[in-house]
């Protein structure tokens, strides 16, 4: 089989196509035949050591599929060959089969693709898991996210939509707005680049106070980092909720004291611990994403597919900041 791997430390064009053994099931375990998987931010921090687990090499990135079970190992009753499912795996997808720990698969819903399905767990489940668990969002609030148009940010203006937020999108580009208007977005700001100067950091910072209004942002949703934080932590709301999901833009350097004068708590939101700390809770939070896909209340953008043997553009994409929505790497069948 082909598998798109890491052998050294590096950025996607590090990646090389290798044919390597079919993996065998062990008990407790299944193959899948990948047919879609969705490359998400962790794919270009993991291949440059750059992520908070670090694999033996060599590896192949790709955290998230949907495929075919076609072996099954021993102790598994819940699935069979020729079952559709999805799961989060950490590292490995960017191959045509991989081996799966029966306890992280999930059901594909009827009628959903392959692309689709392989879209929902990681950027869905990180807004669900933040949104609820630790911004305990409710109707009426104003949820401010930053980095609106990828991947995970329009999985946030969706549920915060469907929680029944007023939805504040802050993106880098009139394209971008588009993007974020049509996910559901009430309003739109658009940013400069960073770095930022004093004036430049308080002009963004009135930018956001006037977006979401006299009451503030009662959840901020901050994917970004970097020099965006601390305007976004000004336009807080009385004990607001400063959500930590991630930083392609760097890690911000905020002044405690704007805590104090709000009042407000900054949260980290760490999908993938609370995945493996809490399983059950993380089960529920994918039925009811299942529950409102079916619905049509969410539906994962996928604005760009690659074959395997292009995986690593597909990565590239990301690192450059360039993509809006989900981008997947296809296989096939």
């Amino acid at each position: 089989m082909k598998s798109l791997r890491s052998h050294a430390t590096g950025g996607p064009d590090t990646l090389t196509l290798d044919e390597v053994e079919v993996p065998q099931p062990g008990p407790g375990q299944v193959r899948v035949a990948v047919r879609a998987c969705a490359i998400n931010f962790p794919d270009m921090l993991i291949i440059r050591d750059m992520y908070q687990f670090k694999p033996p090499r060599p590896f192949a990135p790709g955290g998230e599929i949907a495929g075919v079970i076609e072996a099954v190992g021993e102790g598994v009753t819940d699935y069979v060959v020729g079952d559709k499912v999805l799961a989060g795996i950490g590292n490995g997808g960017l191959s045509e089969q991989v081996v799966v720990e029966a306890a992280r698969l999930f059901r594909m819903p009827d009628g959903v693709s392959f692309e689709t399905a392989a879209s929902i767990l990681m950027t869905y489940g990180t807004s669900i898991h933040g949104l609820k668990d630790r911004g305990h969002i409710k109707p009426g609030d104003n949820l401010l996210i930053l980095g609106a148009a990828g991947g995970v940010g329009i999985s946030a203006i969706e549920l915060g939509k469907a929680y029944g937020a007023r939805v504040i999108a802050a993106v880098s580009s009139e394209e971008k707005a588009a993007v974020a208007r049509k996910a559901g977005a009430d309003e739109v700001v658009i940013y400069g680049q960073a770095p930022f100067d004093k004036d430049q950091s308080k002009a963004l910072a009135e930018q956001f106070k006037t977006a979401c209004g006299p009451d503030g942002a009662q959840i901020v949703y901050d994917i970004v980092g970097g020099d965006y934080s601390e305007p976004a932590l000004r336009a807080i709301g009385w004990e607001g909720k400063f959500l930590v999901v991630g930083f392609p833009a760097g890690i911000a350097r905020i002044p405690l004291n704007l805590t104090l004068l709000k009042s407000c708590d900054v949260c980290g939101v760490f999908w993938g611990a609370f995945t493996a700390r809490f399983p059950e809770q993380n089960k529920k939070h994918i039925d009811e994403l299942f529950a409102l896909l079916k619905a049509g209340k969410i539906n994962p953008l996928i604005s760009a597919t690659f074959p395997l043997a292009r995986g690593g553009e597909a990565i590239q994409l990301l690192a450059d900041r360039k993509a809006v929505g989900k981008v997947v790497v296809t296989m096939a069948a």
